[in-house]
């Protein structure tokens, strides 16, 4: 494989990896509202707490995928195995 095939399947995978990070952050924080909060709270703020949770469980994938790519960036040497994503087609001269 080469440079682009591996950095398209690399922008899938963690593509992916992150929704599936964000459904199993909602999942949990949902069932923790439901067992902890949910009877003690007054039905008027029951959806503002989903969206509360819909938004937090966003930022844990948010902050998961990028302590993970961190750690493989520290790990893997980029260059040798991806192709850079955005290049410049024309170099200034100034």
């Amino acid at each position: 494989m080469n440079k682009k095939v591996n950095t398209i399947l690399f922008i899938l995978g963690a593509t992916l990896f992150n929704i599936i990070i964000a459904l199993v952050s909602f999942i949990v924080f949902t069932l923790m509202y439901i067992r902890f909060f949910m009877m003690q709270m007054p039905e008027s703020s029951r959806s503002w707490a989903f969206s509360g949770i819909f938004l937090l469980s966003i930022g844990v994938s948010f902050l998961v995928y990028r302590v993970l790519l961190k750690h493989l960036i520290n790990k893997v040497e980029i260059e040798k195995y991806f192709d850079p994503l955005f290049v410049r087609k024309h170099k200034n001269v100034n």
